[in-house]
Order: structure tokens, then C-alpha cells, then sequence
């Protein structure tokens, strides 16, 4: 007997209900399809209530998911291709659940988990997790047809999920008439979306004095004068931002900017919080974020700074690449003296040469060091500074309305990492 799936279209899927948002007819879909915007396509099996598997396309956003459906409706596969090369979709991720009944709550954490990651150039990672034996990674070894899938055209993509249901070969796909659309629709209370870089926020605003803010943790923050802390001579034009503890290559970001000499700025904001052990309200003040400042203009876009093997295409929602450390701590330096000034670095810091480096004292910038001076006078510097914590941190450019970039930022404090709000912007 053939096997018969129906797809119907629509502008998005309601995670939480299972529902369809905004029907579209097929002509309408493939016109969406053609115009790089996000739809979605559902394919179910007559006579069956929870879908096989639900598509997200949005060719705009070099994208493409699948979530599978079993047949209590809950997710048991998530499939997220990424458009690359302009024709090839990479199998980019891959995850699974296995629930143990019919009972069990979808993605319920006793269930057995895996994941698998793949990498443009090859590379591959496998997770799984089982209950109470913890997670076990390996590398994984795919082969490259099945990492890449060419870039179907409207109506010719395949049915991801036909060997978990149990469908042999390629069934027979017909177009089911788009469901009447109800009055006064609400947006979907779980919308599914195409997943979006990070973005650099309000950045501007904190080193504006007198904007009050709100962050995760603070309802109410006053943003003070940035206190600047010295320059950065930068002869060889390129800009270097990494974690100071790289000891072992070049620097992982380099942002170029006409050489020259830069104002360092260090973002000042004061808040207040009931201190329990002090028993009363204390007034503090926290460094949000540090700066060079390459120029005068105003900032018109922020952008991500990139190092040579990112790809933004390939970011999780709301993920941002950036420069890595273990040492709580970046810096700015110029990249053409790289070596040298790294070299001061470790003999200042780990081996307490107070002649290799000047400690900058009650600053989220702790450490400086110089090259002698070259023959025609052109020294370089590397300045050091804080964050919260180890990890991945942002660094973000902004480029004038002439598109020159004219500063260079890194929001050191997880605090003021992940956004703030404006509650009120200063009166001049």
C-alpha cells in the first residue's frame, strides 16, 4: 500500500499548541520561499493527529529545522541544517530523545539524550546522555555525504522522519488545503524561530553619563562619566583583543584601525543594594565595560568582531563568538608586537618582573606593558583588564555612518553581558 503524506503551509508553528500560524496556500509558500522568508511546512499522515515532522525554512537566516513528532505528539528528533557555500545545507546538529513509555513527559529529564555536532571542516562531536551514568562525548567520524544535503527546491524536499515511522522509500506527497484561519487570531504563545546571532545592545548607553538602566539582577542602575586609563599606541594598525593568558599563539581577534595612539575608557555605573551582613543599603560601583576609542564620530552599527575561522551562519540563538580565557581577564594590544608584549605579560604577572609591566591600580584595567621604542620611535602596548569570570566574551566594533570604526568594546561584567534595558535617557 503507497504511502500518502499531506503537507500544509503556513507563516509559523505554535511549539506549545502544535498548531499552525497564518495558513498559506502552496503558491503562497513557494513565494515566500523564493523571497528568503521564514514559513513552515507540516507533514502529517492521514488519519493521524500529531504531525510526522514539522519544517522551518528561512533562507534568509541560512537556515533550516525539522522537528519529528511521535504519535503522543511529543518531539523525539531535532534536526537544524545550515545554508552554507550558497547551495549545500550542513547537517549542523542533530538530537535525540528516547522516552522509556507512551507516559512519559516530552524532553522529561529520565530520558536517554544524544547530540551530534558537525563541523564544516570536517570535525564532528557526539554526545549522550543517559540517567545516572552522566554524559559521554566523543569525537565523531560522518561521512561527507551524509554532512551535506544540496538545497531543494520548493516541493522537492524529503521526508527527514519516513524511518522512524516506519515509511519505506519516498511516499507519495500531496498539498492539503490551507485550514481556515480563526477570527481575531493571538500570535502563538511558543513561536518557533529561525535562531539569531547575539546582538551588541545598548552599548552606547554605558558610557553615557546619567542614563539610568535596568540588567537582569539590577532594577535600577545610574551609568556615571567613563574614566579613561590612559592610551594604547597601536603602530601596525591592527588592533588585537584576547584573553592575556593565551600564551601559546596569535591573538584570536584583530580589529584594523589607522595606526596611532587611542584613548582606553572604562565604563563607570553605581547602584545600590541591601547589604544582609551590613545590615543596611549600600551604594556601589561596578565597570560595565571597557573601550578604545579609535574616533570622534558617533557610532552607527555595532557589529561582531570575527576571528578567521567564525562563521556567524553557524551561531546558536542569541550566541556571539568572542576571545576565550581561563584568567577571568582580556586586553587590548597591538598585534604587530604580539610576541613581545605577551612576553612582558607573563614575565610581569606570573613571574613578578616589575620592570616588564606597570600595574594599574582601583581599574577593570590591572596591567600594562610597553615595547622599548623602536628607531623611529614607534613603541606598542598591551593593556590588560578584568572580567567576571572565564569563557567566551564578545567584542563588539562600532563603525561610524562613513562605516570607519571609531570604537572597540568588550562588556567585561556578566551583569551587563546579556542586555540591559533604558529606564531613562540623560536630559542633554
Amino acid at each position: 500500500m503507497e504511502d500518502v503524506v499531506e503537507i500544509a503551509y503556513g507563516e509559523g508553528w505554535d511549539l506549545a499548541g502544535r498548531t499552525l500560524w497564518r495558513p498559506l496556500t502552496a503558491e503562497s509558500a513557494a513565494a515566500r520561499d523564493g523571497a528568503g522568508l521564514p514559513y513552515v511546512a507540516v507533514c502529517r499522515r492521514p488519519g493521524r493527529n500529531a504531525p510526522l515532522e514539522v519544517r522551518l525554512t528561512s533562507w534568509r537566516d541560512h537556515f533550516v529545522g525539522v522537528w519529528v513528532y511521535d504519535e503522543e505528539g511529543r518531539r523525539t528528533r531535532r534536526l537544524d541544517l545550515r545554508l552554507l557555500d550558497g547551495d549545500r545545507l550542513l547537517r549542523y546538529q542533530t538530537e535525540g530523545w528516547a522516552y522509556a513509555d507512551a507516559t512519559t513527559p516530552e524532553f522529561d529529564r529520565g530520558c536517554e539524550r544524544w547530540k551530534l555536532t558537525l563541523r564544516p571542516d570536517g570535525r564532528g562531536r557526539e554526545e549522550r546522555e543517559r540517567p545516572g551514568r552522566g554524559i559521554f562525548v566523543t569525537s565523531a567520524d560522518v561521512p561527507v555525504e551524509q554532512r551535506w544535503l544540496d538545497r531543494p527546491v520548493f516541493g522537492s524536499w524529503p521526508l527527514f522522519s519516513g524511518e522512524s515511522h516506519g515509511i519505506a522509500g519516498e511516499p507519495r506527497m500531496s498539498t492539503a488545503d490551507p485550514e481556515p484561519e480563526p477570527d481575531g487570531e493571538a500570535a502563538p504563545k511558543e513561536p518557533w524561530l529561525p535562531p539569531r546571532p547575539a546582538r551588541a545592545g545598548r552599548l552606547d548607553e554605558l558610557f553615557r553619563p546619567g542614563t539610568r538602566l535596568a540588567t537582569a539582577h539590577r532594577p535600577e542602575v545610574t551609568v556615571l562619566a567613563p574614566v579613561e586609563r590612559g592610551t594604547l599606541r597601536v603602530p601596525s594598525g591592527l588592533l588585537a583583543i584576547d584573553g592575556p593568558d593565551n600564551f601559546d599563539q596569535g591573538p584570536e581577534l584583530v580589529v584594523p584601525v589607522p595606526p596611532g595612539e587611542y584613548v582606553l575608557q572604562e565604563a563607570q555605573a553605581s547602584y545600590g543594594y541591601d547589604c544582609e551582613w551590613r545590615g543596611t543599603w549600600v551604594t556601589t560601583t561596578a565597570s560595565p565595560a571597557v573601550r578604545v576609542k579609535v574616533g570622534e564620530a558617533p557610532v552607527a552599527t555595532w557589529e561582531m568582531v570575527l576571528g578567521p575561522e567564525n562563521d556567524v551562519r553557524l551561531l546558536d540563538d542569541g550566541h556571539a563568538y568572542g576571545f576565550g580565557t581561563d584568567g577571568a581577564s582580556g586586553c587590548f594590544a597591538d598585534a604587530g608586537s604580539w610576541t613581545v608584549l605577551k612576553g612582558l605579560f607573563a614575565r610581569a604577572l606570573v613571574q613578578g618582573d616589575e620592570k616588564a609591566g606597570e600595574t594599574i591600580e582601583d581599574s577593570a584595567f590591572f596591567l600594562r606593558t610597553s615595547e622599548p621604542d623602536a628607531a623611529d620611535g614607534a613603541g606598542a602596548d598591551l593593556v590588560a583588564f578584568y572580567t567576571t569570570g572565564d569563557g567566551v566574551w564578545p567584542v563588539w566594533a562600532g563603525r561610524s555612518a562613513a562605516g570607519e570604526v571609531v570604537a572597540v568594546v568588550v562588556v567585561g561584567n556578566d551583569d551587563f553581558a546579556h542586555g540591559v534595558r533604558v529606564l531613562e535617557e540623560p536630559s542633554s
